[in-house]
């Protein structure tokens, strides 16, 4: 609050509320959906940097919030496929706990492809070929790459899913260097 602003302030307050209350005592022993639903918070500081530094929020924060967003659940689903076991331990319902192979990699697909969509409709928001270049180029990695996990867990071999976690990383920071760049 003294170094940015009240909005800056607001957002971060509410995040680390929502995270703490309720992301972490709630959805996430008791849903299914708890990687989506924490999507909320963990996608709250791109909002929070752009509201610092703006004051304000425009278009453009909330298509960096959605890009974010949307990329979290095919990112940590591959986290949950590896770690099923562990998490089947805890108590904690991930997708991949309580759901077939098939309906992972379906979700996977879907909001990659989500993802990759709202990373493209960011480029007509005023920015330029080098991050539409990117977008496209690396977009159509993670599609692949998510693909190839969906497939091997609808022929039911080995889903090799830290392939995607790692290249879920690599897609994110390349495109949010492009971002910076342009």
């Amino acid at each position: 609050a003294a170094f940015t602003n009240p909005l800056a302030t607001a957002l971060t307050v509410g995040a680390i509320a929502y995270y703490d209350l309720v992301y972490t005592m709630w959805l996430k022993r008791t849903t299914p959906a708890n990687t989506v639903w924490g999507g909320a918070c963990w996608s709250a500081p791109v909002l929070i940097g752009w509201a610092a530094v703006t004051g304000g929020l425009d278009v453009r924060a909330w298509a960096l919030f959605a890009i974010v967003f949307l990329w979290q659940p095919p990112h940590f689903y591959a986290l949950a496929i590896k770690f099923k076991d562990d998490y089947a331990r805890a108590g904690i319902p991930m997708l991949p706990v309580v759901a077939s192979m098939r309906r992972v990699g379906i979700e996977v697909i879907v909001y990659t492809w989500l993802t990759v969509i709202a990373s493209l409709l960011m480029w007509p928001l005023g920015m330029s070929a080098i991050y539409g270049l990117t977008a496209v180029v690396v977009g159509a990695l993670f599609v692949i790459e998510a693909h190839r996990l969906a497939g091997r867990a609808f022929r039911g071999e080995p889903t090799r899913p830290m392939r995607l976690f790692h290249w879920s990383i690599t897609y994110l920071t390349l495109l949010f260097v492009a971002v910076a760049v342009d």
